[in-house]
């Protein structure tokens, strides 16, 4: 059997190669084979070592494990197979074992890691024992592969978190709902109260300049509690054809992003001659604003502070609008969650920013995604639909 080979103990560990493996030295030729065919047919990798760490026997479940073929193993010691820092530490153990004859791992199972011929890392439990053949000390492994019971594992607590975080999204959405209610009340009276103050300072424009913008803010907070609670009571967005452009200024001018207190430097481009697009105003602004404040946030620590807005016409039927940092970006693990609830990159954040706005640019029949951005940092493209009236007539 090609994969369990024998080398003789005078042989050099790290430059004996044959491309036929030596016959294996047993009692008995009936002995032989029948150790041969047990160690051929286990299931489990099967390894046995020397004193020296030098690899006597090698079997077939190890070649499917590790990738290597006998002939490259055997005659060579052990921690090639093996990872940092285990590859540089176990000469040392060894050495120390046979010195000592104090038992670490003799006897016990563990779970450790195996590094294969492509370099690829993989956990691994190991059971060692010791014996002795023909009067040389040699130690016995037997190697599990653990690794699909450990992604099993890990699926399994996916979809325990992934359940908690639908109970609690939905116990968010009643307290929400329940917010949403109590909050419409007061902003109606704050806007009443202000309207009243306009009537007061007539005369004083610039009182009157002032409160306008305190009623100009109460007004679109009432509007986002109705249309939260049209969120969360599954309603549609009330679409109808808005000028994209002027979505997008009131977008940057209400969101408050403070560019130049933060030393962001605001770049926005639009091409011209635009088509009506058929949206919620009120929910596509606030998309915007959470994207466009996520990446002045992201800026923070940034030696360089850029921030573009750009829309464009992508397809007859669709304008894109995308808003792109010159943060320090997201990792490709964090990027394939990031618009699931409850996942962010804030260490105050609760995550539902980024999840609301996909499901608010979903029901308009766009999408919302994630890239890394050309300069550094990150980019995030939605879109949404030219009105079909304009489609009709072009």
């Amino acid at each position: 059997m090609t994969a369990i080979n024998a080398v003789p103990k005078d042989r050099a560990p790290m430059t004996s190669r044959r491309t036929q493996p030596p016959t294996p030295r047993h009692a008995n030729d009936d002995g032989g084979s029948l150790f041969e065919a047990l160690i051929g047919m286990a299931v489990d990798g099967i390894m046995m070592i020397d004193e020296r760490g030098v690899v006597r026997v090698y079997n077939k479940a190890c070649e499917n494990l590790f990738g290597y073929e006998a002939a490259e193993v055997i005659g060579r010691n052990v921690k090639m197979l093996m990872p940092e820092p285990y590859h540089a530490e176990h000469d040392g153990y060894l050495h120390h074992y046979v010195k000592t004859a104090e038992k670490h791992i003799i006897g016990i199972g563990r779970e450790v890691s195996g590094r294969r011929k492509d370099g690829s890392i993989f956990p691994l439990r190991l059971a060692v024992g010791e014996g002795v053949v023909r009067g040389d000390r040699v130690f016995l492994g037997i190697i599990t592969d653990i690794s699909v019971g450990q992604e099993q594992d890990r699926r399994i607590e996916e979809l325990q978190a992934e359940m908690l975080h639908v109970s609690r999204l939905t116990d968010m959405g009643q307290v929400a709902a329940g917010l949403a209610h109590e909050l419409n009340q007061p902003l109606t009276a704050i806007l009443n109260y202000t309207n009243a103050c306009i009537e007061s300072a007539e005369g004083d424009a610039k009182m009157q300049s002032i409160l306008g913008k305190v009623a100009e803010q109460a007004t679109r907070a009432g509007n986002i509690i109705r249309r939260l609670r049209g969120f969360l009571e599954k309603r549609g967005p009330n679409m109808v054809p808005e000028d994209i452009a002027r979505t997008v200024d009131e977008a940057i001018r209400l969101g408050q992003i403070n560019a130049a207190e933060r030393g962001v430097k605001l770049r926005v481009t639009i091409e011209p001659a635009l088509p009506p697009v058929r949206i919620d105003r009120i929910q596509i602004q606030q998309v915007l604003i959470n994207l466009m404040k996520n990446a002045a946030e992201a800026m923070e620590k940034s030696p360089r502070r850029e921030l573009s807005v750009a829309i464009g016409r992508v397809a007859p039927a669709m304008v894109e609008i995308a808003v792109a940092d010159s943060g320090p970006g997201i990792s490709p693990d964090v990027a394939d969650k990031l618009f699931q609830p409850f996942v962010t990159t804030k260490s105050q954040g609760m995550g539902m920013g980024l999840s609301i706005c996909r499901g608010i640019v979903e029901a308009h029949g766009g999408k919302l995604t994630i890239e890394g951005s050309p300069g550094g940092g990150a980019l995030f493209r939605f879109t949404v639909g030219v009105a079909p009236e304009v489609l009709d007539g072009e």
